[in-house]
């Protein structure tokens, strides 16, 4: 990997970590911060707001052991790793639809393998097109594996017995397959010709470290050799994005934000969305932890911060600020109110048209699940942040109404207040709740499965079925009371107990019992020829031999079974389509 690095203000890459519960997230980051915490000397790391920054000195005091393998020289300042590992820190990195993460690490336990928060990982980073590097973590867990006392996996590797190297080989082969289904072509890091075009999988362990110096030296390149524009410091004002919302005893409301562009000051004038709207105030002080020994005060006080670095704002008026939301040094602000109303009004809404009810912890979230839900079909009524209320329910309940299966919350990430779910329950209304974004459509295909089949057993109850029925030759076995004679269903499907009727739309009377080879039935399908009696009909008057008989239906329930037709398989819409021209047109 050459290291063409054009040399300009740069600011250091914000790297998020992401993957499945267990998997080793916050481990990794631990290692990280590990790389130079303990040794408490120039080049440690600085522990920042909801981020964590490890210099240029630290990461190449780490990759050290491989620095004469990879031959990548570290341009950039340094590295700023999200603290808050997963997706919902990612989703919440957000800048006009992507995300302000330059890279991220997609954590993965070599013997799990992938897992759903990894596939929920991997939806997100293709949908907001981040670059990525696997870390397939737990590498010392592998049968037989021996600590050899260096950050380096190749060195350590290079050391194990035949059979070991020969394990590790088959877990890679087992990740680079499992990516390779999510169109991603990916090798192990150090048998990759082409990074641009290949995801590099870095075998690592996050207890013993091995594997470190490769990842960070790594992330240090790729992120100098393919971002050089992403990364020009701006030198204008501060741009950021709000992590978290927090109330701190004895400061009051401030906001943990993740500043990516720019530079903001104490005294600054700060614009971002709030509950109510599009909101601005004053920077009243900028905190950081204070690590200092022996330090009474929690926090640092700053007079200023550039980007990348994670900081505390504390300033008047922060209370309902939107997890997610942008927030901007302000510089021309009606143009930049516009901005964040028109992001506003695209992600949070409520519409009058058909649709469900999404209520999520930040607007990343919502931005992740509208985009999941319109590529899979799903319309949106409301979009908004915070605790499923019971107004959430009573709206989805009004919506079931025109259509049922649009009569659904779903819940990502946010409290469900008990009146909601009390509320839901009695009216029948499904709470459908997740952190984990794409579960919401396979929870909610299956509760649709099982709604479709209380439907159809509703519409059996409550309406005939339709069916097309011609009486056959020969086959009058009885005449009258009960009249007894053979049938064969043309379409649709015969239900003892429904009315039948002519092709003029005469009512000819109820079809008593149904029997196929002597055995009494309760419904006779298309294609089968069944013996029907009645005690209505009189054959030779009402039906003769070759006459078509249709399911009798009053208009009503004609346009019923049209709105609730998809019951209906193929033949019985025809045989529906028939009886309507008889019933509604004669």
């Amino acid at each position: 990997m050459s290291d063409t690095f054009i040399h300009m203000a740069v600011r250091s890459p914000i790297v998020c970590v992401l993957g499945h519960v267990d998997h080793g997230k916050t481990s990794l980051l631990d290692a990280i911060r590990g790389s130079a915490v303990a040794a408490k000397e120039a080049g440690a790391i600085t522990q920042m707001i909801g981020a964590s920054y490890l210099p240029r000195e630290a990461i190449e005091r780490t990759s050290a052991p491989v620095a004469d393998l990879l031959k990548i020289k570290i341009e950039i300042p340094g590295l700023l790793f999200i603290d808050t590992p997963g997706h919902e820190a990612f989703t919440n990195l957000r800048e006009r639809g992507g995300s302000i993460a330059d890279m991220a690490i997609l954590v993965v336990d070599v013997a799990q393998g992938f897992q759903p928060q990894t596939l929920e990982s991997i939806r997100i980073l293709k949908q907001c097109r981040t670059p990525f590097v696997v870390a397939a973590n737990k590498i010392d867990l592998i049968h037989g594996w021996k600590k050899q006392g260096t950050d380096s996996f190749l060195k350590s590797f290079a050391k194990q017995p035949p059979h070991v190297q020969e394990a590790v080989d088959n877990r890679m082969y087992e990740l680079m397959g499992a990516l390779s289904t999510h169109g991603f072509d990916c090798d192990r890091f150090d048998r990759i010709t082409d990074f641009k075009k290949q995801i590099a999988i870095i075998p690592l362990s996050a207890k013993t470290r091995e594997g470190l110096a490769e990842l960070l030296l790594l992330i240090a390149g790729l992120s100098q050799k393919f971002m050089e524009k992403r990364l020009e410091l701006g030198t204008g004002e501060g741009k950021g994005t709000v992590l978290e919302v927090k109330e701190e005893k004895g400061l009051g409301s401030t906001v943990d934000i993740v500043l990516y562009d720019g530079k903001i000051a104490k005294g600054d004038e700060i614009i971002f969305l709030a509950r109510d709207g599009v909101r601005r105030t004053k920077v009243r002080a900028l905190l950081e932890p204070n690590l200092a020994k022996g330090a009474k005060d929690k926090y640092a006080y700053l007079d200023s911060i550039e980007a990348a670095a994670g900081v505390k704002i504390l300033a008047p008026d922060l209370g309902g600020v939107i997890p997610g939301s942008p927030l901007y040094v302000v510089k021309d602000f009606e143009a930049q109110k516009a901005e964040l109303e028109a992001q506003a009004k695209q992600l949070l809404f409520e519409s009058g048209e058909e649709g469900v009810i999404v209520k999520a912890d930040s607007l990343g979230s919502i931005e992740a699940i509208l985009a999941l839900f319109t590529k899979n079909g799903i319309k949106v009524r409301k979009a908004d942040i915070g605790a499923v209320t019971r107004m959430d329910v009573a709206a989805a309940k009004a919506v079931r109404g025109e259509n049922r299966y649009d009569g659904v919350v779903f819940g990502f990430n946010v409290e469900v207040m008990d009146e909601a779910r009390a509320e839901a329950e009695a009216a029948g209304v499904p709470i459908i709740w997740s952190n984990v974004i794409y579960k919401f459509i396979e929870d909610y295909e299956e509760w649709r499965v099982g709604e479709k089949g209380r439907e159809k057993k509703e519409l059996e109850a409550e309406l005939p079925w339709p069916a097309k029925i011609k009486v056959l030759k020969g086959f009058f076995f009885r005449l009258s009371k009960p009249a007894v004679f053979g049938i064969e269903v043309m379409g649709g499907k015969l239900r003892k107990g429904v009315r039948l009727m002519n092709a003029s739309g005469a009512d000819l009377g109820e079809v008593k019992g149904i029997q196929n080879e002597g055995k009494g039935i309760e419904e006779a399908a298309a294609g089968l020829k069944v013996a029907i009696s009645s005690e209505d009909i009189v054959l030779g008057k009402d039906v003769k031999e070759g006459d078509v008989l249709y399911t009798a239906m009053g208009k009503s329930q004609v346009f019923k079974w049209e709105e609730k037709g998809e019951s209906l398989d193929e033949g019985g819409k025809e045989v529906l389509e028939e009886i309507k021209k008889i019933v509604v047109y004669k």
